[in-house]
């Protein structure tokens, strides 16, 4: 009779994947990584001073005390085969710089909107058109609400209609969870197509 011990089968990690958190200045980007990431997330965030306020207009976000001035990072586990690696970038145009070092090895991005200040939100949405990119448009409902419906977010932005556009509360974790699904589906969409054509894009 053989009492040797069973061996489990040695489970694998889960798969890693990155995505980028992108958006205007005071969109929810911090927010939306904190809220979701299973770890402390590593924020970068300083204070605004009188030196900058030549530079980032706050008028539409009063509230507003601090800045990312690298890059907000958590991470999700979704389940046994997958986590993923959230990167935030900094919303300031002169942190611009930093975007295509944090863009390396996505497989897609959320781009916060903020529907009160659409014009902050045209340079997240070109970069990622023509990164070419798989992205997703999250309005960010501030207050629960948004300042107009998405059809005229989506016109407004100039969004192609094969884009995803989409509402989310950054502040619930749920809320930001689904959001990130559709981007993961529109990753593997591409992806699948990518295979199927095999044209690798």
């Amino acid at each position: 009779m053989d009492f040797a011990p069973s061996v489990e089968p040695r489970r694998r990690p889960p798969l890693p994947v990155k995505l980028v958190i992108a958006g205007g200045f005071g969109v929810g980007k911090t927010t939306t990584v904190g809220s979701i990431s299973e770890i402390s997330p590593l924020t970068t965030e300083a204070d605004m001073t009188a030196a900058a306020a030549g530079i980032d207009d706050i008028s539409k976000v009063p509230g507003k005390r601090t800045t990312t001035v690298a890059m907000d990072f958590g991470c999700l586990t979704i389940d046994e085969s997958l986590k993923l690696y959230l990167f935030g970038t900094p919303g300031q145009d002169r942190f611009g710089f930093m975007w295509d070092d944090l863009a390396v090895g996505a497989i897609g991005a959320l781009v916060i909107v903020d529907s009160r200040r659409l014009d902050d939100c045209y340079p997240a949405v070109d970069y990622f058109e023509r990164l070419g990119l798989p992205f997703v448009v999250a309005v960010n409902r501030f207050d629960g609400m948004v300042a107009h419906d998405l059809p005229s977010i989506r016109w407004a932005l100039a969004v192609d209609e094969a884009v995803p556009l989409v509402t989310f509360d950054a502040r619930d974790k749920l809320s930001v969870r689904d959001a990130l699904l559709v981007v993961l589906d529109q990753a593997l969409t591409r992806a699948r197509r990518a295979a199927q054509t095999g044209t690798g894009a």
